[in-house]
């Protein structure tokens, strides 16, 4: 029974550790919605760039005497500078005289090319990240919890409650907030509102730097499609948690965490192996489906009636 509790607790502590990644993940996509109503299929791949920019500048920081994770700062850069050239170069011609089906091909062109760019300059084989993290394990009640697991959970809760922080109670933020409920006022109002989104695009591209390296800490390999997957689990949690609310996005990431987690651990167990990680991904999918069906506006979310 001692046994079975500690390979609970371990799983849970999994599904928490990459649910923080999705959560991050989807509060990039949310973010964006909440401001334009554009679903960024590009911004797994931002996740991608920043791991790229990890695997390149940690030896840099090392050999400066520096610690690795410092290397984020660079990513975090490199990331927003992509996050805002995308937006100014592909996206804001459309939004100002595309549709809406115009702008989601958009989106899905802009992923598609970040990781064909990727494949072309860095080859389309995995490369390993040096180690990040390395912390030592610690040990409750005869469970053994690995440091870097813990820290990584903890990154994501502090920054998750930061953006909540920024965008409750800064100037900045209350900007987006307008501009989401009402882009046309808001410019009334004095706000601007192709910086309002610029900045938006720069925060989203920052939060996927610091999602890349939380996962590149316990998956230690950059490739092209890194994001690809990444992205999309991400988005489901965006709309499991409500699309366009930020505590939503907190909330969906970690139940797909928590989900992808147990499923491996017990059901792939149960079936003697016969559930995969791929099948594990089919679940996830599949819980998609039912929330579209089931409640659409997500498990936060309201559904609004459109004015026709």
């Amino acid at each position: 029974m001692g046994t079975q509790i500690s390979i609970f607790i371990q799983q849970i502590i999994n599904g928490l550790k990459i649910g923080s990644v999705y959560a991050l993940v989807a509060l990039g996509y949310t973010m964006v919605y909440g401001i334009i109503k554009l679903i960024n299929f590009a911004h797994g791949d931002f996740i991608m760039v920043g791991s790229y920019v990890l695997l390149y500048t940690i030896p840099i920081m090392v050999a400066g005497g520096l610690p690795a994770w410092a290397a984020v700062i660079l990513a975090i850069i490199a990331c927003s500078a992509v996050g805002i050239t995308v937006e100014k170069v592909a996206y804001k011609p459309v939004r100002e005289k595309g549709t809406k089906m115009s702008a989601l091909i958009t989106a899905i062109a802009m992923s598609l090319f970040l990781e064909n760019l990727a494949q072309t300059l860095f080859g389309a084989s995995p490369k390993s990240i040096s180690t990040i993290f390395n912390f030592p394990n610690l040990e409750i009640g005869g469970t053994k919890l690995n440091g870097n697991t813990l820290l990584t959970i903890a990154i994501g809760v502090v920054m998750m409650i930061a953006l909540q922080l920024f965008v409750k109670k800064t100037k900045m933020g209350k900007a987006m907030r307008a501009v989401s409920e009402d882009g046309e006022a808001a410019i009334l109002m004095g706000i601007n509102k192709n910086r309002t989104i610029s900045i938006t695009f720069a925060i989203g591209s920052a939060l996927a730097a610091v999602a890349s390296l939380m996962y590149c800490a316990s998956y230690p390999q950059a490739t092209p499609t890194l994001g690809s997957m990444l992205g999309l689990k991400a988005f489901i949690a965006a709309v499991l948690g409500g699309i366009g609310i930020i505590p939503g996005a907190m909330l969906g990431g970690i139940i797909i965490g928590l989900v992808e987690s147990l499923t491996k651990a017990y059901i792939g167990t149960l079936t003697g192996g016969v559930i995969t990680s791929a099948f594990s991904d089919a679940i996830v999918f599949g819980i998609l489906i039912i929330v579209l069906i089931v409640k659409p506006a997500g498990i936060l979310g309201k559904n609004i009636g459109e004015k026709v």
